[in-house]
Parts: C-alpha cells; structure tokens; sequence
C-alpha cells in the first residue's frame, strides 16, 4: 500500500489517542476501586453475622437480668409482708413459721443477687464486645463509602477521558486515507495499530530491529506503509527513526 508520509504519520497520534479511549474505558468500566469495595461487602456481610451472634449474647443476658431483678422483687415485697405479718401476729407459732420463712427469704435473695453479679459481668462483657463490632463495621462502611465516592469520581474523569479523546480521534480520523484507515483499524482491532519508529525502536511493540530488518526500510520508498516485522503494527518513519 502506498500513502503519503504525512498522512501515515497521523497514525502516531491515532495511536496514541486509540490507547487513551482503550485505558479511559477500561477505567470508567472498572475503576480501580472495586475490587476493594467487593471485599469490603463481603467482609461486611461476615461481620454483621458475627454482630449478630453477639447481641443475641447480650440480649440474653439483658433478659435473664430482667428476670433476676424481676424475682428480687418478688422476694423483696414477700419479705416486706411477711415482716408486716410478724409485727402483728400475737401467735407463737405463726411467728415461729414467719420467721423461718424471712431466713429462707434472705438466703434466696442472697443468691439472687450473687446471679445478679454475675451476670451483670456477662452483659457488660457482651455489650463490649457488641461496641467493638459496631466500630469495627462502621470502619467498614467509612472506607466503603469513600472508596465508592472515589470510584464515581473516577469513573467520571475517565469518561469524560474518553468522550474527548473520541471526539479527537473522529476529528483525526477524517483526515486519514480512507484505505489507509481501514488497515489501520484492522490491525488495531488486534492489537496497537500503528507505532513509531524512534531511534530504530518500534512504538507499537517497543522491540528494537535488526540491522536487516533496518536496511529493509532504509530501501522502502517513503510512500510505502511499512510493516514492523516483529508486531505487524504499521511501523510510521519520521526524522528521530534513525535510519
């Protein structure tokens, strides 16, 4: 294929601007965001499982203290009316039975209140650890939250990337031969279409050439497209090819 050097030159800028709308599409399609933002849901789901478990713990020990202080009372307003009934029975052994049943009262109340104890340990220990996890989950949700609102951002610089360099490439693409922009476009389509040849380096695939291969495109005439022999891009010649 014949073109004119100026023309193939373009293709350098159409590159360039082809590798832009690849890297700005890939961004606005998955911005590097997400992959932590997938692992901080999962582990988001593992840990309110986890909070779950543990306010059933401290729900637990909030009812069984509820029930605790719920038979002190009932002890507490036995032992107020049995005392009263004390006070007033002039019967022996009515008192004698009054007063076996207040010491009876007293020892269960005792050891309500040592189970009081030691559950109030347990409810603080579990309300604790419910405390942590709620931090711990909220730290999660802080970094989810700004990472998302990275990734918005992000995917909106790259988009608006990408609109430009589209906009740009139509604009230059008019400009190039139409049988010359069909060739570059199909070797685009598997690959860098076109690269520079700069100081006997292949832009496309930056591998340097042999002497052979260099001799051969010293003898190419300038309106001939050029292939590199290593990549197959269309290899573009300007002053800094070091031919």
């Amino acid at each position: 294929m014949k073109a004119r050097l100026l023309d193939q030159q373009l293709l350098i800028d159409l590159a360039r601007l082809d590798g832009v709308i690849r890297t700005a599409d890939a961004a606005r399609r998955n911005p590097a965001q997400s992959a932590r933002v997938s692992e901080l849901l999962t582990e988001r789901h593992a840990q309110s499982a986890v909070l779950t478990g543990l306010l059933g713990d401290r729900d637990d020990a909030r009812a069984e203290l509820d029930r605790l202080e719920s038979d002190v009372a009932l002890v507490d307003a036995r032992t107020a009316r049995d005392t009263e009934r004390l006070a007033a029975t002039s019967n022996a052994k009515e008192a004698q039975g009054l007063e076996h049943e207040l010491v009876s009262l007293a020892k269960r109340k005792s050891d309500l209140e040592d189970a009081e104890l030691v559950i109030m340990e347990r409810l603080e220990t579990a309300e604790a650890a419910v405390a942590q996890q709620e931090a711990a989950i909220a730290e999660i949700n802080a970094e989810g939250a700004r990472l998302s609102a990275e990734g918005k951002a992000a995917v909106a610089a790259a988009t608006a990337s990408w609109e430009s360099a589209t906009r740009d490439r139509e604009a230059l693409a008019a400009r190039v031969p139409a049988d010359l922009l069909g060739l570059y476009d199909r070797l685009a389509a598997r690959g860098v279409g076109a690269g520079e040849l700069r100081q006997r380096t292949c832009g496309a695939c930056h591998m340097v050439l042999s002497g052979t291969d260099l001799q051969a495109l010293r003898q190419a005439d300038d309106d001939e497209v050029v292939m590199c022999p290593e990549c197959g891009a269309i290899l573009v010649r300007t002053p800094e090819s070091g031919l």
